[in-house]
């Protein structure tokens, strides 16, 4: 029971936060549509699409980017997390939340599961806006897209808590993130599909192929049309143990920065 209050409790933390935030929702969702709208008739004759799975047919460029657009939020969102944790601690709040007589990993965890919450919303809420703009799914599809997005969501706020027990600074955040966020969203097939990288750089599609990144937006790109990936399933619940493991190493005070910075 304790354990439920407990997580009732930092969800309800994490909404509140949300609500309050109100201009970082309108960024969450003003960044990906500047690119489904703008840049996307841009790249609309430049980058030709063959037929690749999960599509049976030839698509338009805003049809094919609408799964990465979704990581777009999910990545940014999770980066937006370890900057909330890296406050809480300067603040003082993560530590005294640490401190409870819950296990660390469980901590982490319902705030891991509160912060992919709210980036699942924000996704469903951008594909709501597409929908106006000609971009729809079939129903089916965007049920099934919900626990890829849940996977992918926590894979991506996993690696922000990993992250947040690196800074130990508000102001080195941003230089952070521009070193993650960055790479992980163009070197990956959320713009472009992989093939496209292969026929200029067969470096750069490896990078590609290997980035945890790609393989969640693929796995959510199926799912929005009903159909499973498994290696990208794999891939990416794997990134999510990694991330996840290096977080709770990195918040254990016997070798984190927690005893070196509250």
């Amino acid at each position: 029971m304790i354990w439920w209050i407990a997580l009732r409790a930092i969800m309800a933390r994490e909404a509140l936060r949300f609500v309050q935030q109100r201009a970082r929702f309108v960024a969450a969702l003003v960044r990906p549509l500047i690119w489904l709208l703008v840049f996307a008739a841009g790249f609309r004759a430049a980058l030709g699409l063959a037929i690749i799975p999960p599509y049976t047919t030839y698509i338009s460029y805003e049809t094919y980017i609408v799964p990465g657009l979704c990581g777009m939020i999910l990545l940014f969102n999770g980066m937006q997390s370890s900057l909330s944790l890296v406050y809480d601690r300067e603040m003082g709040s993560m530590r005294l939340l640490l401190t409870a007589p819950l296990p660390r990993w469980f901590i982490l965890s319902a705030k891991l599961v509160a912060g992919a919450a709210m980036s699942v919303l924000q996704v469903y809420a951008f594909l709501g806006i597409a929908a106006l703009f000609g971009i729809t799914l079939k129903p089916w599809g965007y049920v099934a897209a919900l626990p890829a997005l849940a996977i992918t969501a926590l894979m991506l706020g996993a690696l922000g808590l990993a992250l947040s027990s690196l800074i130990k600074q508000l102001e080195n955040f941003a230089g952070v993130m521009n070193f993650v966020i960055f790479p992980m969203f163009f070197l990956s097939s959320a713009l472009y599909p992989l093939w496209k990288m292969a026929e200029s750089s067969q470096l750069l599609y490896r990078l590609c192929a290997v980035n945890p990144f790609t393989h969640g937006v693929e796995l959510v790109r199926f799912a929005l049309y009903a159909q499973f990936n498994a290696p990208a399933l794999g891939w990416t619940v794997l990134a999510l143990a990694v991330f996840m493991t290096a977080a709770l190493r990195g918040y254990d005070p016997a070798r984190g920065m927690m005893t070196k910075k509250g």
